[in-house]
């Protein structure tokens, strides 16, 4: 996994993510359309870092949230 600075990145919009809750301003944002990667930051702090998750990874992790395996 990869971290970067946001200006580094495509000028792909950026998306809040589907689970990323609505209360207290706790929200992901990711950038679609890059092959091999998946951009992702904290809406909160959009010139901070980024962290760059192998696509492979984002696909598992995202399986996962919606199976409920993280779920507390």
């Amino acid at each position: 996994m990869a971290r970067q600075n946001s200006p580094t990145l495509s000028p792909a919009p950026w998306r809040k993510s589907s689970y990323s809750g609505s209360e207290s301003g706790s929200c992901l944002e990711v950038q679609d359309h890059h092959p091999t990667s998946v951009p992702v930051r904290d809406s909160k702090i959009p010139d901070g870092p980024t962290l760059l998750i192998p696509a492979p990874g984002w696909s598992a992790f995202v399986t996962a949230v919606r199976n409920g395996a993280l779920a507390s």
